[in-house]
């Protein structure tokens, strides 16, 4: 027969940026490992400046970076990253997202418009990436923009089971803050046995994170209401459409979002709303302003820990959110 056999094992690799270090060693001791470690460095006109100090050859390297601000500096890390490993002859690929950056210009609204998501794809693609993991997309044709596999997790379960546990579930009602997120408001029903509500929202288009009215669809009157998103930036239109909750007579409001983005005036938003608790997931890092005793923040390395297991070992990731699309 020809050719040579080798008698090595697979090799898996973690390796992480310095956008949230937290979460990547919460990976790592998950999948009882450690990272790789990483010489990362900026020069002095911001230039980037990425070595791993051992060896990737053969390895199946897994690359986290969730894309928090600077968000520009963390995704060109992570395209150093990748293309250092490419360079290395890694045996594969896999960029990890906890938030994807620029996911929610997934398409174009208005004539001249980028279509960002993509293009951030299609940089992790040129950079030598096999394979995208990510966290809640903000919609779930993303995952076409990338040729190649990616793998979609879902905090879902992680965020309703923690919410039917501190609430009476009799009294709970599900609210989808807008019609893009009844889809994943049924799925959050569906676990519960609760209820549903809408926010209609009317958003202007030309300008970010604003809404020009939020009407209530559904019975919420002396309810509690569970407000669900896949992310909070400004928290301008969440606050609102809680306001909305309570002004048709919610006995009590919660918010649950994957991902926490938090910019600008999100701080004095949350603290000075009527919420009782905001539920997030650690994709992105909380800012130290926002360590706040309303805002809870559940960990979603175990889930991503068992994603990279399953890709690793050739496995079945869709196993794991079996009723999560």
């Amino acid at each position: 027969m020809s050719g040579i056999t080798t008698s090595g094992e697979k090799k898996l690799k973690l390796f992480s940026g310095r956008a949230h270090p937290e979460l990547a060693d919460e990976v790592a001791a998950s999948l009882g490992t450690e990272l790789v470690p990483t010489k990362a460095l900026d020069f002095a006109n911001g230039e980037i400046y990425v070595r791993f100090l051992e060896s990737a050859r053969g390895a199946d390297c897994f690359v986290m970076q969730s894309h928090t601000a600077p968000i520009n500096q963390w995704i060109m890390e992570q395209l150093i990253m990748i293309d250092a490993l490419k360079r290395a002859s890694a045996r594969s690929i896999t960029a990890i997202l906890p938030f994807y950056g620029y996911a929610r210009q997934d398409k174009k609204h208005l004539g001249r418009e980028p279509i960002s998501a993509r293009l951030v794809a299609d940089l992790l693609r040129q950079a030598g990436a096999d394979r995208l993991m990510a966290v809640d997309l903000h919609t779930a044709q993303i995952q076409g923009f990338f040729d190649g596999p990616v793998d979609h997790l879902f905090a879902l379960p992680l965020l309703a089971d923690y919410v039917g546990e501190r609430v009476d579930r009799d009294k709970l009602t599900v609210v989808s803050p807008d019609a893009g997120r009844v889809k994943v408001a049924d799925q959050w029903c569906d676990r519960l046995d609760a209820p549903l509500a809408i926010i209609h929202k009317r958003r202007d288009i030309t300008q970010a994170n604003t809404i020009l009215s939020a009407d209530v669809v559904g019975d919420v009157k002396d309810r509690v209401c569970v407000l669900v998103d896949d992310m909070i930036d400004t928290a301008g239109t969440i606050c609102a459409a809680a306001d909305a909750l309570f002004d048709n007579g919610a006995a009590d409001v919660l918010v649950a979002a994957t991902h926490g983005v938090l910019s600008g005036p999100a701080a004095d938003r949350l603290k000075n709303s009527r919420v009782s608790e905001f539920v997030f997931t650690n994709t992105l890092p909380t800012p130290a302003s926002l360590q706040l005793d309303k805002i809870t923040t559940l960990s979603i390395a175990p889930s991503i820990a068992a994603a990279i297991r399953e890709v690793f070992e050739e496995g079945s990731v869709t196993s794991l959110f079996e009723g999560v699309h």
